[in-house]
């Protein structure tokens, strides 16, 4: 015969300890914050028409190389004076959705970007960054 099943109980996670915060980056002083978006901006303005960068590369070349979300935050909250169209998902894909994504692909073939289906030839447009010029 078969036994009858317990009921399981998730276990309560441990509290956090406050380095652990700062790893995770969950605390993130204000100066802090601005200071990076400022890089971000600079790295952004850097590329040239008719290239594109991945959210990735814009992060490493920033000097933060697992800040990719946050190169996405950025455009998406302030995206107005920078060129965001120019910065693409790994691979050269599209990641803005229905309308803004349909914006950014006439926006690139606008500059002379190329396509191979759904994503952009990176071997021709993509932007190579120099570090030592920032």
């Amino acid at each position: 015969m078969p036994r009858p099943k317990s009921p399981q109980y998730r276990r309560a996670p441990k509290p956090m300890k406050p380095r652990d915060i700062v790893r995770l980056g969950m605390f993130d002083p204000p100066a802090e914050r601005a200071a990076r978006e400022q890089r971000f901006r600079e790295v952004i303005l850097s590329i040239p028409r008719g290239r594109v960068a991945s959210y990735g590369q814009v992060a490493a070349a920033a000097g933060y190389p697992m800040y990719h979300r946050q190169v996405a935050r950025l455009l998406r909250n302030c995206g107005d004076g920078l060129p965001w169209h120019r910065v693409l998902g790994s691979g050269g894909h599209i990641k803005t959705r229905q309308d803004l994504g349909l914006e950014q692909r006439l926006r690139l073939e606008m500059e002379g970007v190329r396509f191979a289906g759904k994503h952009v030839d990176l071997e021709i447009h993509q932007h190579v960054f120099r570090t030592w010029e920032f």
